[in-house]
């Protein structure tokens, strides 16, 4: 009804079905300052809103013309406030609300108006729409796979619908095709500490830490799965600082990497956490050191922070301020 032989939108005030609405035009009051240069058509389907919002007419005609008004702006809140209400009035298929949805989301898929409207129809539609939601997830984070309002989406999914069985595959797979993905680092955690099916973090700890030391050994610059690894320990430091694993795969990278950033910081922070580093740590260190470094007679903390400050000069004052505040024995 809202289109003509040629494809184009029929003007409102020339369809049949709306000749008995008088348009309510938008109050600027009697002087805007700066009033905004809307399209006509724009002007005239929010007008017709207007006039349907007013009269609180929850009818297929006002769900159609929220539809052409969502099309025009989809992040205008009052009009997917009211589509709400004629959906619920008129018991409209919530299926096909879905697909409606789907197709907005496709071309504006940060808008928070699009993701709040997904989540009262998941709610809606209960357990069953699980998995159809973490599809529809799945579809946008193909498009930006760091897509805060997916994740958030598919997190309250998964807590509030179901859908854990093959939540953690799915990261495991997205880091397989991007190991620097660090939303899919975030959502790996999630999984591991909250999935009903996996046991908890200490049942996944060891399996996780050789997964992540992997990870680091293979790319030791990316600095996700450092602090996953740091997260595995949540609550535990003596076993992460204990664990001969993580020691050894700083020392691997020391003597292998020329900027290694991420293993001094997990180095250093070890042994102010009581860490007794063997004279391999020492040589390793060493051999990092510029001409202006401290001198080698200092510790082997200090001697870390001093490195720190010229390989991450935007950094240097925090690790001036970190090389101040060592604890007693690391020094």
């Amino acid at each position: 009804m809202g289109s003509g032989e040629d494809g184009h939108q029929i003007p409102l005030n020339q369809r049949p079905e709306w000749s008995d609405v008088k348009p309510l035009p938008q109050d600027d009051g009697p002087n805007p300052v700066v009033p905004i240069a809307y399209s006509a058509e724009f002007r005239e389907i929010m007008d017709y809103f207007r006039a349907v919002y007013a009269a609180d007419e929850r009818s297929l005609r006002s769900l159609q013309l929220t539809s052409e008004a969502i099309r025009l702006n989809p992040g205008n809140y009052t009009v997917w406030h009211f589509r709400r209400l004629i959906l619920e009035a008129l018991d409209c298929n919530l299926l096909e609300e879905q697909d409606f949805i789907e197709k907005v989301a496709m071309s504006n898929s940060k808008n928070y108006q699009i993701w709040h409207h997904r989540r009262w129809l998941a709610e809606k539609l209960g357990t069953a729409a699980a998995v159809k939601e973490l599809k529809f997830t799945e579809k946008i984070l193909s498009l930006d796979a760091k897509n805060y309002h997916a994740w958030s989406h598919r997190q309250w999914v998964l807590q509030a619908l179901g859908g854990w069985e093959d939540e953690f595959d799915y990261c495991h797979q997205l880091l397989e095709e991007d190991v620097f993905n660090n939303s899919a680092w975030n959502q790996r955690y999630f999984v591991i500490t909250r999935s009903p099916f996996l046991g908890g973090l200490e049942a996944m700890r060891d399996s996780e830490v050789n997964y992540t030391i992997e990870a680091i050994l293979a790319h030791p610059e990316n600095e996700s799965p450092w602090r996953y690894l740091r997260g595995l320990y949540k609550d535990d430091t003596e076993s992460w600082v204990k664990d001969p694993r993580i020691s050894s795969a700083c020392l691997q990278i020391l003597c292998t990497e020329t900027r290694c950033v991420l293993a001094l910081s997990m180095l250093l922070d070890f042994i102010c956490h009581g860490f007794q580093p063997s004279p391999e740590f020492k040589d390793a260190v060493d051999a990092l050191r510029t001409s202006g470094s401290v001198s080698t007679d200092s510790s082997l903390a200090v001697t870390i922070c001093s490195v720190l400050e010229s390989m991450d000069p935007l950094r240097a004052n925090y690790w001036k301020w970190r090389r101040s505040k060592l604890p007693a024995q690391a020094i």
